[in-house]
């Protein structure tokens, strides 16, 4: 496979800019070239978010909301089952709740009832006695569900982010991407979305007077934390508006400031939450919540984040450890089955992987996808059975190829082929009938060799360039990783050229190398994971800087993202 190492550009005129208001060299560097345009962008101020009053349909939503509140209508929450639906339905639970209203939630089993606000749900719903269906991270795609709802005599308010069909339910929608929202950020997560209706409700009981015949009015920002973790684990996008988001719930995290839910998740995971970090939600939290969903009933990962006590709390998230365990046995065996399947390097004229054996796990094919995504760097879908001779897929994709629309295309030119399907740019899903697969596999490969050109197939390291030697410390490490960086706001990486002084095999089977580098009379210890080769004298790298913690010591490390020969 080719690799190409390309450089970000700076635009040095903003980046002096940020020097002159005060901000750190390297940070102004970093940020010039991540599309930072001001330093008020650097800022984290919850003062600094965007208004919700620029949310279509966000107040409207709120003061039906308000209407349920006062008239103590039963309020239904429809979550969906991944990280984001679950802090999104934890978010609504307690928001809500702390409110006056009367709350409960329903999340779909992905095994029984499939994906968002079904016609069986809502008819769930109304014999639960439920005035009001609020989804959450789900159901602008939900036309017969809402519609089902509404003939049954509920009334529907949809809170949601994913991109929209050309029709869309009859009913209040607060996504920034439906059409005609000039909401400015898009890639407000699930979780994003009824925080902002939420703030957009509390002002609506504060122009009612509401809370001056005795309820506290909410402190909001004591539900950073659950938006924090739902946004990171979503992968969305890490615009100015996200960022102020996680940024103030990782402060939260750090202060101790957290559900017990989520303090119990970071001790599962042996993570210190007082050093919280994005790559903690993204890696440790999110696919011990993720978990629960996959292989089980999501309603144990919303339970944990709405534990009162350590105790129930640490029950719980023991249980979603013990999922996630079992998850990984699960998508280990999955992605040898698939690997076995593929020759060890594509021919050049193939642009994408599918999968399917009629033994794969439903609530797996997600992850199974990204991994062969990232070791044959081509967009992959990855099907396993459901029910009635359908077979469910989940899509990973890589930068420059809009995986929705290519189903969409898809879809457009086979309109037979795909029974549903949704989704974004890098992760979208889709169902299908089994005896279909080999056409759809023709139809999709199709599609992706239209949309792709030359050289979108070659993975490309974005990295920020060179970092002098004397640059390259623990303290600049612990700066780094002090920010927030994620999707669409890249965590730093560097490339240069070192001088391998002396390398030893690491792990228990000797998978990983730990290498002594050198670049101008300066010397680094270097991690290369997966690394079973001999380094030669001269390399360079892709790597980046880490403040190291083993045995309560810390210290200077590079991880190895990539080398070559130099």
């Amino acid at each position: 496979m080719a690799v190409k190492i390309q450089t970000r550009p700076v635009n040095q005129s903003v980046c002096d800019t940020l020097i002159n208001a005060g901000a750190d060299p390297l940070i102004a560097r970093l940020c010039a070239a991540r599309d930072v345009k001001t330093p008020q962008e650097l800022e984290d101020k919850l003062t600094g978010l965007l208004p919700y009053q620029s949310l279509t349909q966000c107040e409207a939503a709120a003061v039906r909301l308000a209407e349920a509140i006062g008239r103590q209508e039963k309020i239904l929450i429809v979550a969906d089952y991944d990280a984001d639906g679950a802090t999104a339905c934890a978010v609504g639970v307690k928001g809500l709740g702390a409110m006056g209203a009367t709350v409960d939630f329903l999340v779909p089993n992905r095994f029984e009832h499939g994906y968002g606000l079904t016609p069986e749900l809502a008819e769930i719903a109304a014999k639960k006695g439920t005035n009001l269906l609020l989804t959450v991270d789900n159901g602008i795609a939900s036309l017969a569900g809402v519609a089902r709802a509404q003939a049954l005599g509920l009334e529907v308010v949809v809170t949601d982010h994913h991109l929209p069909a050309e029709q869309v339910p009859d009913c209040i929608i607060v996504n920034p991407n439906q059409h005609g929202c000039s909401f400015k950020s898009k890639s407000l997560a699930g979780v994003g979305v009824i925080f902002y209706v939420l703030m957009a409700l509390r002002a609506e009981l504060r122009r009612r007077c509401y809370f001056s015949d005795g309820l506290k009015e909410p402190n909001l920002a004591e539900l950073l934390d659950l938006v924090a973790l739902g946004t990171v684990a979503d992968v969305v996008s890490l615009d100015h508006n996200n960022r102020i988001l996680v940024s103030q719930g990782l402060k939260r995290m750090r202060q101790g400031k957290m559900r017990p839910g989520i303090r119990a998740l970071f001790e599962v995971a042996r993570r210190d939450w007082r050093k919280a970090q994005p790559f903690d939600m993204g890696f440790a939290l999110g696919p011990r919540i993720n978990a629960a969903g996959r292989l089980d009933d999501m309603s144990l990962g919303i339970a944990c984040l709405l534990a009162d006590n350590d105790v129930q709390a640490q029950e719980l998230a023991a249980q979603l450890n013990n999922l996630n365990i079992e998850r990984r046995e699960i998508e280990q065996s999955m992605l040898q089955d698939a690997l076995d399947s593929f020759p060890e390097t594509l021919p050049d004229r193939q642009t994408t992987l599918v999968a399917f054996r009629e033994d794969y796990h439903q609530g797996v094919v997600g992850i199974v996808a990204s991994r062969l995504k990232d070791r044959f760097y081509r967009p992959t879908i990855v099907f396993a059975p459901a029910d009635n001779g359908e077979v469910r897929g989940s899509g990973r994709s890589i930068p420059n190829l809009h995986l929705r629309d290519a189903l969409d295309l898809v879809s457009k030119r086979h309109p037979d082929l795909i029974l549903k399907f949704g989704g974004h740019a890098m992760a979208a899903g889709l169902s299908i009938w089994e005896h279909n697969i080999p056409a759809f596999q023709t139809a999709f490969e199709q599609a992706v060799r239209d949309m792709v050109r030359e050289g979108d197939l070659s993975q490309t390291f974005i990295t920020d360039g060179s970092l002098p030697a004397g640059d390259i410390t623990l303290e600049q490490a612990q700066n780094l990783a002090r920010h927030v960086w994620g999707q669409g706001f890249a965590p730093p990486s560097f490339t240069d050229e070192f001088h391998v002084v002396r390398q030893q095999w690491m792990g228990a089977e000797g998978k990983h190398k730990k290498v002594w580098l050198q670049k101008d009379g300066f010397e680094f210890e270097a991690m290369f994971w997966r690394c079973n080769e001999e380094l030669p004298e001269y390399i360079r790298t892709v790597y980046r800087p880490v403040a190291n913690e083993w045995r309560n010591n810390v210290e200077l490390q590079l991880y190895i993202d990539y080398w070559e020969a130099a």
